[in-house]
């Protein structure tokens, strides 16, 4: 996978799942939550990244049944921040370092690739 369609393709795979693990079509949600269904879709596909409006956001995940303020609500959040290519609201560059190690760690045993570890890199470059 191209790099830079790696964060898109997680946050719509993400979002796809959600909505089918609640057993909602594309039309019935976009009605509920008043977006264009060839919008939402090429979301899922990750051919266009998610809104960066944080009430957007909050509305989608409540309409696929994640309480505010969960643990999965913020994931939520987190994973369309990452999307658009920022880190999350909540996270500082300085906690972003400490944490580095840990996830280090953790992907090593997925060994990703180097296109992987170059948009991480950007990612973390990025200002919030």
């Amino acid at each position: 996978m191209h790099k830079s369609n790696f964060a898109k393709n997680a946050f719509g795979e993400y979002l796809l799942t959600l909505r089918r693990d609640k057993e909602i079509g594309l039309r019935e949600i976009c009605r509920k939550v008043n977006y264009d269904a060839s919008n939402w879709s090429k979301i899922e596909r990750g051919i266009m990244r998610p809104p960066s409006d944080e009430k957007i956001l909050s509305t989608w995940a409540i309409a696929l049944g994640l309480k505010k303020d969960s643990k999965e609500y913020m994931e939520f959040l987190d994973k369309a921040a990452i999307a658009q290519g920022i880190l999350p609201k909540n996270i500082s560059e300085e906690e972003m370092v400490e944490l580095l190690p840990a996830f280090f760690r953790t992907m090593r045993n997925g060994k990703p690739t180097k296109e992987e570890l170059d948009e991480l890199i950007n990612l973390l470059k990025k200002e919030t």
